[in-house]
């Protein structure tokens, strides 16, 4: 198995699937399916928190990455050396759990699906929150950038330093440093209430349009490349994911960013629901 199959990138919160093996995860077990609805940790890019739920009828009390080497040594989660997806290792969701389940048994899998929706209305809030910043601030660059899928100079990923998915939220960390601006981007004056206020216009907009989202999957292997899709009035949105998501904007309800300003550092804090 190269690959654990995942289901969650269509929305699923339940399957059933055998245990092909189990790896040590300190004084817990860590079990591996071979195909699963749980989204795990990203160790590469830990923006969307672990799914919670149960395997075999037990609490699933952590969900990380696990990667095997060519030499068939595991590691988990932060341990792993190398990039998510790197040639020559098999990858894994890893389902850890207090109490041991055998390998070989046939076991159910379900998703704390309240929890699911959270987070994922949590990280589609993020991606349109991200496109609105990018539209508001495109009037500061100097020399050309890429753009994003709307045409937008790309400042989120630009800047980027940190970005955290949370119930209904998302905290977005971005760094207007010395190399942005070698870029051609200025941080001149910049008012991060105006900034706020174009952004919410924005995502008010785009909530009330009740867009399509989508995430376009090539294959169902845990590192397959996947990509978001919003069909907004702007235009149509994409930006590479591994996360999970809404099935339309409307069901955000109210989505608003605060920004503030500090040293080098602008932060965005986004909230939908309501």
């Amino acid at each position: 198995m190269n690959s654990t199959l995942v289901t969650f990138p269509s929305g699923r919160t339940r399957g059933r699937s055998t245990i092909v093996e189990a790896v040590p995860s300190g004084e817990r077990h860590g079990l591996v399916v071979s195909e699963t609805p749980f989204h795990p940790l990203d160790h590469t890019w830990p923006d969307q928190p672990a799914d919670r739920g149960t395997i075999g009828g037990l609490p699933v009390v952590d969900c990380v990455t696990g990667a095997r080497s060519a030499t068939g040594e595991i590691f988990l989660g932060a341990d792993i050396p190398v990039r998510r997806g790197a040639e020559g290792w098999d990858w894994l969701v890893v389902h850890v759990t207090e109490t041991p389940l055998p390998t070989g048994a046939e076991v159910d899998l379900e998703v704390d699906a309240d929890l699911r929706a959270a987070l994922s209305a949590g990280h589609t809030a993020c991606h349109l929150a991200a496109l609105a910043l990018n539209a508001a601030l495109a009037g500061r660059w100097r020399k050309e950038t890429r753009p994003d899928s709307l045409g937008s100079p790309d400042f989120d990923q630009a800047a980027i330093t940190s970005s955290r998915i949370a119930p209904n939220g998302s905290v977005d960390v971005y760094r207007l440093g010395k190399s942005l601006r070698k870029k051609g981007f200025s941080a001149d004056d910049l008012d991060p209430e105006k900034i706020a206020r174009e952004v919410n216009d924005r995502l008010a907009a785009w909530v009330a349009a009740d867009a399509p989202v989508r995430v376009e999957v090539p294959d169902a292997g845990l590192t397959a490349r996947r990509t978001w899709h919003c069909s907004l009035p702007h235009g149509e949105a994409s930006i590479p994911c591994g996360g999970t998501h809404v099935s339309r904007t409307g069901e955000l309800g109210a989505v608003e960013v605060a920004l503030s300003l500090d040293d080098a550092t602008l932060t965005m804090r986004t909230g939908c629901g309501g």
